[in-house]
């Protein structure tokens, strides 16, 4: 189901918590809503739905990733200042981010995964897991 989006920040500034299996139409809605707000947006954590659980779901390499769970277990020393959107506030901020970034999931079979993403898929992946954190960017 499409949910709205989420712009209370005493809200998005709560720290997320660890996502289950029973969670999984938190994941359907992720889906849902990211695809209804395509044209502008490319991840989604959780809690801009108004679920405060650790799953995200990003458009990388031409597909819908969903990450459960997700930690970042390697940094690349490499960073670079990026402006960023999103959709729980107006306009754009700066931020520092990795250049490159190695991340451990649980997929949305719940399959444990280690992956390195770069660039801007890297970024993308940091910005939806600040918000776990209650980092708005």
């Amino acid at each position: 189901m499409v949910k709205e989006i989420v712009k209370d920040r005493e809200f998005l500034a709560q720290k997320s918590e660890p996502a289950a299996k029973k969670d999984m139409q938190i994941v359907r809605d992720l889906i849902d809503t990211i695809n209804a707000h395509s044209e502008r947006c490319v991840g989604l954590a959780a809690n801009m739905i108004g679920e405060r659980k650790t799953i995200l779901v990003a458009y990388l390499g031409g597909e819908y990733k969903v990450m459960i769970n997700p930690k970042i277990v390697g940094r690349s020393a490499s960073k670079y200042e990026a402006t960023e959107g999103c959709l729980s506030h107006l306009g754009t901020r700066k931020t520092i981010r990795n250049k490159s970034i190695t991340v451990e999931y649980l997929d949305k079979r719940f399959n444990r995964k280690k992956q390195v993403f770069h660039d801007y898929e890297a970024q993308i992946i940091q910005h939806e897991m600040d918000h776990f954190e209650g980092i708005l960017i």
